[in-house]
């Protein structure tokens, strides 16, 4: 059940990472951007299915994805909020026993895009976890502390030192679409979870067509590199995203491949709600 449970929050780094939309570019002869300028920010909302494949186990729906995006002015300071909700979902979670349920809530500044506040919370079979990270950008520490809703027990913070530009799980890919993705580029980037930074790596690898909710599109398929003895995910493993290749840049497909099966991860849902 741990290593279900593992594959499980691989799943969430990859619908957090899905949360991503629009064609934002980086600040032009260095000039910030104001929040509600950034495409991603206009209220987007985002559905995606998680489908589990394995020998005679196909397309069984295992969780949904919500996310959404938002300008957020309301300290003065042009800033991201972003939010993102992953449940387990369909009958064979219910049959082995398993269910969860996480929701990250993170506040980014929007030029350059970094992470500022993070809080997620995790829920599995009955039990519950808080954790809160703020990020001092003067000092380029994270503070993180993690709360253990079923032990009486007083949480315990720690500190780490990041490099700029950190990310969380959410931030990330969000800053991704602010750079260009040419197809052989590879990027590095900070990111910060669980107390920890990592530096990981993002491969653009080719432009393909797809059929998808939208249609048939042009997408671009962008690599993550979070497995391996020094990644984020220890264990071997592989990711592959598919961006739409137009203005809108929406995320259609995920692709994660471990030992235990394939999960494909789809678009299938877009809607916007009314912002000021």
């Amino acid at each position: 059940m741990h290593r279900l449970r593992r594959h499980f929050l691989i799943l969430l780094l990859i619908g957090l990472a899905l949360s991503v939309a629009g064609d934002a570019r980086p600040p032009v002869n260095g000039q910030a951007l104001a929040a509600k300028s950034l495409p991603f920010a206009n209220g987007e909302q985002l559905v995606y299915l998680a489908e589990f494949k394995r020998s005679l186990l196909r397309g069984i729906d295992v969780a949904e994805f919500n996310f959404s995006a938002m300008a957020d002015e309301s300290k003065g300071l042009p800033q991201l909020r972003l939010t993102g909700d992953v449940a387990s979902k369909g009958l064979f979670l219910k049959l082995v026993g398993f269910r969860f349920h996480q929701h990250v809530d993170s506040i980014a500044g929007a030029h350059p895009i970094t992470v500022m506040r993070t809080n997620k919370l995790y829920e599995q079979n009955g039990r519950s976890w808080k954790s809160e990270a703020t990020f001092d950008h003067e000092a380029r520490k994270a503070f993180w502390t993690l709360h253990n809703q079923n032990e009486a027990q007083a949480p315990q913070p720690s500190a780490v030192e990041f490099s700029e530009p950190v990310q969380d799980v959410l931030t990330v890919i969000y800053f991704v679409r602010t750079l260009p993705l040419e197809t052989g580029k590879t990027f590095d980037i900070p990111l910060s979870d669980g107390g920890k930074v990592w530096r990981f790596s993002v491969s653009v690898r080719e432009r393909k067509r797809l059929d998808t909710v939208l249609g048939n599109v042009n997408t671009v398929r962008i690599e993550p590199t979070l497995f391996g003895a020094d990644g984020v995910v220890r264990g071997r493993g592989s990711l592959s995203i598919w961006i739409t290749d137009d203005a809108r840049r929406l995320p259609v497909k995920a692709q994660l491949k471990v030992e235990m099966g394939t999960f494909d991860i789809k678009l299938k849902k877009v809607s916007y709600v009314q912002t000021q």
